[in-house]
């Protein structure tokens, strides 16, 4: 399976690492960490030496509790180290957003790829991803970030939400994007409780009957802190326990913040499964 991004693909007959890079004062994980533009294109450089295919940039937190931020300030966030990256590097970038205006002046700058938490459910996002050309990532949200964890309810999983991608994905081919230019990502944490996020782990292969590939995201988030009891700090072998147990079952994207671990424990998956290369 490739993921063709014009002059680049990405082989995906191996599980491939996304790094992710907060431009947020206010991200979960490492909200305000980046004090300087310098920073953020070391750190993205440092990602993409140490085993990360894509980049993957956002200039909004949706944490739970959080709310919308304005199209200016996404913008002003993450434009600089899109350019930047793109000038330094062909790493694959994705710019993780929702909003339309934020989407167009990404792809603008040099994005490859928009992650959409809100799954082109936006007013206009349907249309700026078909203009762009782009591969798009539909991801799965119960609700909006603000509320999405406040008592979330599924009649049943992962039924509900395989009817959700399947709604979006002929929603997107109906408006003229090729099946081809999707990823899918049943969205861990996004208006999930614990029982919904480890069944959707232990389910995660029922999500390969779209033949489209899947993108999971797990890294040291609460699902982790609340199987080891462990703060943000020490969740390290737990999300990768989780991401290793996801590339085993079918995930084809690891978006993680602990590139360099994640790529020698896919390492070592690989060469255990006979993939490993010289």
């Amino acid at each position: 399976m490739l993921l063709n991004f014009g002059q680049r693909s990405i082989d995906l007959s191996t599980p491939k690492i996304m790094g992710v890079v907060n431009m947020t004062p206010d991200s979960f994980s490492d909200g305000g960490k980046i004090q300087s533009l310098s920073d953020a294109l070391k750190i993205s450089l440092d990602m993409e030496r140490n085993g990360a295919a894509i980049i993957d940039i956002g200039g909004e937190s949706t944490r739970p509790g959080s709310h919308e931020v304005s199209s200016e300030i996404q913008i002003s966030r993450v434009i600089p180290l899109i350019k930047a990256l793109r000038e330094s590097s062909d790493v694959i970038i994705s710019i993780d957003t929702g909003n339309p205006e934020v989407m167009n002046a990404a792809v603008e700058s040099g994005a490859d790829l928009i992650n959409d938490v809100y799954a082109l459910t936006k007013e206009g996002a349907m249309q700026v991803a078909i203009d762009s050309g782009k591969i798009i990532c539909l991801m799965h949200m119960q609700n909006l970030p603000h509320d999405m964890q406040d008592a979330p309810s599924y009649k049943k999983l992962p039924e509900d939400i395989l009817s959700f991608f399947k709604d979006r994905i002929d929603a997107c081919i109906a408006a003229g994007l090729s099946k081809d230019k999707l990823i899918i990502d049943p969205g861990f944490g996004f208006g999930k409780d614990m029982h919904h996020n480890l069944l959707l782990l232990q389910k995660l292969s029922s999500f390969k009957q779209f033949d489209i590939p899947i993108c999971v995201g797990i890294s040291r988030k609460k699902l982790i802190g609340d199987i080891i009891g462990k703060p943000l700090n020490k969740r390290l072998i737990g999300g990768l326990s989780a991401g290793i147990f996801a590339a085993m079952h079918g995930a084809n994207i690891i978006r993680t913040h602990d590139v360099m671990e994640t790529k020698e424990a896919l390492d070592v998956l690989n060469a255990i499964q006979g993939n490993h290369k010289e």
